[in-house]
């Protein structure tokens, strides 16, 4: 199967083994243009699939709510994808039959079912940092889709934009100084949905020893442990999904 993972940043995607649960060839990104408007991010879709000669089902995640393959909110993206018929506008542009779902949420669930979530019952909250802050939330293993946790309410602003890899970035924080904005975040959504098990996820997982230790030990009740896929999350639960079409 084929996933593809449309960010803030970069489109990126690659085939995936699903028994495995891990990509079958190295994957192929671009970046993210800029408006990232429907037409764009399209084309360079089609470049990342193209570059592989991919022509089967097609599994395609975007940074914002999805039902029913349409795209209704675009915090991250050009305002053009909302209301818009993604599944079908993909589709018609590649000629492959395609699914299309929340980021986080295909990240998600790749962690349950081959990551750091395999085997967890309880509340899991997967958390994919980066541009923005994308969320999955599982309760014994089952999904509740597009809970967009990025978007709290974190001290008058939306969450993300204290405590995204984005805004450290931006800012020019130390590890310790966007750890602690971090675990203010993770103490709210604590407070909100007692979860026993937070992962985290998004590129910056690879670098998890750098901010985990300032996470541990200051009033979090739940686990927190780094993403296991990393930043092919999101391909590969693209790929789950595509595999059911």
């Amino acid at each position: 199967m084929f996933g593809v993972d449309i960010g803030g940043t970069g489109i990126k995607g690659a085939p995936v083994d699903l028994d495995k649960g891990g990509l079958s060839d190295e994957r192929y990104k671009v970046l993210t243009p800029h408006p990232a408007t429907p037409d764009a991010v399209l084309d360079g879709v089609h470049d990342v699939v193209s570059h592989f000669g991919w022509s089967g089902p097609l599994g395609v995640t975007f940074p914002g709510v999805v039902a029913d393959g349409v795209t209704r909110t675009a915090a991250n993206v050009d305002a053009g994808w909302i209301g818009l018929d993604a599944r079908k506008a993909i589709s018609d542009r590649l000629g492959l039959p395609v699914v299309v779902l929340n980021d986080a949420d295909a990240a998600g669930v790749a962690e349950m079912t081959f990551g750091a979530g395999r085997g967890h019952g309880g509340t899991v909250i997967v958390l994919t940092l980066g541009t923005g802050i994308g969320s999955a939330v599982f309760v014994d293993g089952r999904l509740l889709p597009n809970t967009e946790l990025g978007h709290l309410e974190l001290h008058g602003h939306d969450a993300e934009k204290r405590a995204s890899v984005k805004a450290r970035e931006d800012e020019d924080l130390s590890w310790e100084h966007w750890a602690h904005r971090l675990r203010k975040y993770l103490a709210h959504v604590e407070m909100l949905f007692s979860p026993d098990l937070f992962v985290l996820g998004g590129g910056i997982s690879r670098k998890a020893d750098k901010f985990l230790p300032y996470l541990h030990g200051h009033g979090l009740s739940a686990r927190i442990v780094p993403a296991e896929l990393q930043n092919n999350a999101g391909i590969v639960g693209a790929a789950m999904a595509a595999a059911k079409l």
